[in-house]
């Protein structure tokens, strides 16, 4: 029976593949994030093609594995993870009061079979103003440090979420409804 890998450690990614009722397991890489480029749609996508590849490596025929990643990009400016509480504390002063787009590449490939497909979908999300001193205590909880654009709408971050346009788990980490529909004709292989 084919197995399902999720290569990714974002325990938020595991959560919402589970709500696909799928069994699976993880497999996270081990390599650094390294994208060429600057259009956000495509960094995502070839991050989650990066991350895919190398969970492939120790599969068996047959397994899927899918691959994924997330940036928000606003102006022309994409932001990954911070590196620390200064670039957080940055990244949010740029956020606030703006709406900013969310891309999260995803990476499904069938190990034996050369299928492979990898999209990136986007979401839309508007920040409410917020003070220099709101940003610097919501910087503080360390919530922000995982996570790309330095916030987690799940979280506390979500009072400053005035609203979305697009897939909200997306903007968590997974667009599941995309993703399982790719999934859909793997589902009797996977059980």
């Amino acid at each position: 029976m084919a197995k399902l890998i999720l290569a990714s450690a974002s325990p938020r990614r595991r959560e919402i593949l589970a709500l696909a009722g799928l069994p699976f397991e993880v497999r996270a890489g081990s390599g650094e994030e390294q994208a060429h480029g600057t259009d956000p749609e495509e960094i995502v996508k070839e991050l989650s093609a990066g991350k895919a590849a190398e969970a492939l490596e120790g599969a068996e025929d047959g397994d899927i594995v899918v691959g994924a990643d997330t940036v928000v990009a606003l102006f022309g400016t994409v932001f990954g993870k911070p590196k620390d509480e200064a670039e957080a504390c940055s990244m949010l002063r740029s956020l606030q009061g703006r709406a900013h787009q969310v891309y999260t590449g995803v990476s499904v490939w069938k190990k034996g079979s050369g299928r492979i497909c990898t999209f990136a979908e986007a979401t839309k999300v508007h920040v409410l103003p917020m003070s220099d001193r709101e940003i610097r205590e919501y910087v503080k909880t360390g919530e922000p440090m995982d996570k790309a654009g330095a916030y987690g709408i799940q979280g506390r971050f979500a009072v400053y979420v005035r609203g979305i346009e697009g897939d909200y788990q997306n903007v968590v980490g997974l667009p599941l409804a995309r993703l399982y529909g790719y999934l859909k004709e793997y589902r009797e292989e996977l059980q």
